[in-house]
Parts: C-alpha cells; sequence; structure tokens
C-alpha cells in the first residue's frame, strides 16, 4: 500500500478490504501476551503452536482466494489461477 490518501489506498472493493484486513491480521497482532496467559507448560506451549500455525493457515488460504480481485496495481495482486 502506498501512503495515506493515494489512490492505491483507497478501498477499492469489498474484497480489497477484506484482503487488507486480513494482512492487518497477520502483520499486526501480537499473541504474545495471550500465549503467556495460556500456556502453562511444554504440552499447552505445543498447543498453542500448533493452533496458531492451523489459524495462519486458514487466513493465508482467505489472503490467496482473494489476490486476483485486488486493484491491478496492487503489489500482491495475482491474476486468478497463478
Amino acid at each position: 500500500m502506498k501512503k495515506r490518501g493515494s489512490k492505491e489506498e483507497r478501498a477499492a472493493s469489498v474484497t480489497h478490504v477484506e484482503y487488507e484486513i486480513l494482512n492487518h491480521i497477520v502483520t499486526e497482532i501480537d499473541l504474545s501476551r495471550l500465549k503467556s496467559r495460556m500456556c502453562d507448560d511444554d504440552v499447552s506451549k505445543d498447543r498453542f503452536t500448533k493452533a496458531g500455525a492451523n489459524v495462519l493457515g486458514l487466513i493465508e488460504n482467505m489472503m490467496g482466494r482473494r489476490r486476483h480481485k485486488l486493484p491491478k496495481s496492487h503489489t500482491e495482486y495475482k491474476e486468478k489461477g497463478q
């Protein structure tokens, strides 16, 4: 995304905004406090790590299904089927 107010940042479609929300979740949300609260032994840490990987996979899949609907000028745009 470009600087605020530029055409590239404008919400071009609902799908575009969905992609940006998902991207924000992946890049900006820190789960360390949640992990420290939920994990008190190796087993719970392993569960948290596996669950986090599962959720990340779901989100990345959702993002991938939206890439072909991004504005063509978007850095993550991919043609359908690529």
